[in-house]
């Protein structure tokens, strides 16, 4: 997948992976009541900046925190357009 954009300096566009639809016993989380998940695989990178490159990469999946982040849709997908700095993990 290509997508047509190029996050600047330290920005990361990251894919949000999907909310959890169920519980761990089975009962079904309406969509009301479903976090906004914390976790996604990064589809883009900048080029850091002068004094600091960027540490992750494309296709890492990162942990970020719950109000991190701008909202993008492109092509019909939602995504995240963030600093590096509002990555809190790369798992």
């Amino acid at each position: 997948m290509s997508l047509n954009i190029k996050p600047l300096a330290d920005r990361v566009l990251v894919e949000p992976m999907q909310a959890e639809t169920k519980t761990a016993s089975g009962i079904i989380i309406p969509d009301n009541a479903k976090e906004k998940p914390q976790k996604g695989t990064v589809v883009a990178v900048g080029n850091g900046t002068k004094d600091e490159p960027l540490t992750v990469k494309v296709g890492d999946t990162v942990l970020y925190g719950k109000y991190g982040g701008t909202d993008l849709k492109l092509e019909g997908k939602d995504y995240l357009m963030m600093r590096e700095s509002d990555i809190l993990a790369i798992i």
